[in-house]
């Protein structure tokens, strides 16, 4: 299949989500084995939990390859879908399934911040853009952003590690959230499609195509919900806190 834009674009995206699976799969796997669970509970949440990652990034690889979320000035957006879903699924999973709060409950909160590390990979765009390939509107932001809230994301673990105010974690997940809504809208904005109103003389082409299209359906949901597994993480070791100091005032 040949795709749009330079030869470094399909080996950079490709490799580099399949390395966050592995390093998202080998992370899992350490945090369970040091978890107070049975081995057959272990084995359970890692393989069901696998098998889910695997099967999203194997239908966001395929649907992305096919052109399902190419856009074009005269079709409906279908990123929302690749984007959108995939959240709205994962926060009910969280609700609805216990296992996949066990494996939360599992996972140090340094970890869940110091694994979005691979957001420096954010400066794709501004490559992209300096070779006049995406449009500023979409590509500075999404890409000073991203590239900020990746720096800081070892930081960030390490010094909650040390025993840094929660304030600290909160604050960055936050600032993630928000570098990933202003990246989803700048793109929507700049892309193809029917209600495009930025770039119209430089359109953000590849970010609805084969292979960057990865980044908006898979490392963009999954970072959300990274962030809102760290929020919530931090929400309850917080309330186990407060619950606990009366006892050891008395």
């Amino acid at each position: 299949m040949n795709y749009p834009g330079p030869s470094y674009l399909l080996p950079n995206v490709l490799f580099g989500s399949v390395a966050v699976v592995a390093v998202v799969l080998f992370g899992l796997y350490r945090a369970l084995s040091r978890a107070g669970l049975t081995v057959r509970d272990r084995r359970r949440a890692f393989w069901s939990v696998s098998a889910l990652l695997v099967a999203w990034f194997a239908a966001a690889l395929a649907l992305s390859w096919s052109g399902f979320y190419q856009g074009t000035p005269t079709r409906v957006p279908t990123i929302p879908f690749g984007l959108f879903i995939p959240i709205a699924a994962g926060v009910l999973l969280f609700w609805r399934w216990p296992m996949l709060g066990r494996v939360i409950d599992a996972v140090p909160q340094s970890w869940l911040v110091g694994i979005q590390v691979y957001r420096v990979e954010g400066l794709i765009f501004l490559t992209l853009y300096a070779g006049g390939l995406l449009p500023g509107a979409f590509a500075l932001p999404a890409g000073i952003g991203d590239a900020i809230v990746g720096l800081l994301a070892p930081v960030v673990a390490i010094a909650y590690a040390r025993g840094s105010r929660p304030a600290l974690v909160r604050a960055w997940n936050l600032l993630g959230l928000t570098d990933l809504g202003v990246a989803v809208t700048t793109g929507f904005l700049t892309s193809p499609s029917p209600v495009q109103s930025l770039a119209l003389d430089r359109p953000n082409e590849l970010i609805s195509a084969f292979p960057l299209a990865l980044i908006p359906v898979f490392l963009v949901p999954l970072s959300v919900l990274l962030h809102l597994a760290s929020l919530q993480k931090l929400r309850q070791t917080e309330h186990e806190r407060r619950n606990l100091e009366p006892v050891l005032a008395s």
